[in-house]
């Protein structure tokens, strides 16, 4: 069954627009959703919780549509932001009560081992926590009512790289039965790197691609040459830097010719995300 599925969705404000964005997760998977700032994924992950209605398209959650079964469907959702503040002088205990109301399937055990995995103290203030703690106690509550889809947006800003490991063990942890799927937003593509199993690339509104990691990364090519020989392969690039050896360049790996000598090497997420944004003048 497909956890998550995206048909032609589209969304459009007077100087932005996501376009026909489709793509699918399969059940038991963490998907890494990549763009700069500004390329539409917070407005996608908006779009499938129906926090803001799409113009046109579909989404689907475990195979039902999320426009006609979203309370349903929400029980099964769990979600996290990066970005997110609560009500700073109320204590964790207070909204974790308010919170559980609406979860049929909360479980008090697994809220409390997780309290005790990221030390959060529930008698604290969220004004006493650090932005970390405050993104590890939405996590917290996101994981603590049996949710069969994660959704996160940048749930490691903010913290150290000694809780990010944490996470992504986590993260692992929870996809090893099958049910839980995880679609997860990030700039830190380190943590890609390491945990995703697939990777969507959204780009000013539309998805340059949806494929399993390493495939995606693949699917590129990292050129090196001399100025001299950058004539040869610059209308094939997607973009490219000079620098004191000759240029480096993105390229479509189906558009390297069989003949090339030019030395070509597998991007990392961020090289392809960096020469994305340089081809449009986007500062990453």
């Amino acid at each position: 069954m497909l956890a998550l599925e995206l048909k032609n969705l589209n969304k459009k404000y007077p100087h932005f627009e996501i376009k026909d964005v489709s793509f699918q997760l399969e059940q038991g998977y963490i998907m890494g959703f990549i763009g700069v700032n500004g390329a539409g994924k917070t407005t996608t992950i908006k779009s499938i919780l129906n926090m803001i209605q799409a113009d046109s398209g579909e989404v689907s959650i475990l195979g039902k549509n999320m426009a006609e079964h979203e309370i349903e469907l929400k029980q099964e959702i769990g979600c996290a932001f990066g970005d997110i503040d609560f009500y700073t002088r109320s204590k964790l205990k207070t909204l974790t009560d308010i919170t559980k109301r609406f979860y049929k399937n909360w479980n008090d055990d697994t809220y409390y081992s997780y309290l005790r995995r990221f030390k959060l103290d529930e008698n604290k203030k969220i004004a006493e926590l650090s932005t970390g703690m405050k993104v590890k106690y939405s996590l917290t509550l996101a994981l603590s009512h049996g949710a069969k889809l994660l959704i996160l947006d940048e749930p490691t800003s903010g913290l150290d790289p000694v809780s990010r490991d944490d996470l992504l063990d986590i993260f692992q942890e929870l996809i090893v039965g099958g049910e839980i799927s995880i679609l997860f937003s990030t700039h830190i593509t380190s943590d890609l790197e390491r945990c995703a199993d697939y990777i969507t690339f959204i780009e000013q509104g539309q998805i340059v691609a949806s494929s399993e990691k390493n495939e995606f990364k693949e699917s590129y090519r990292l050129l090196s040459g001399s100025e001299a020989e950058l004539s040869e392969v610059k209308e094939h690039l997607i973009s490219y830097k000079i620098n004191s050896f000759g240029f480096t360049g993105l390229i479509h790996a189906k558009d390297i010719h069989p003949s090339s000598t030019l030395r070509a090497t597998t991007p990392s997420l961020d090289d392809i995300m960096i020469y994305f944004a340089k081809k449009e003048g986007v500062h990453v």
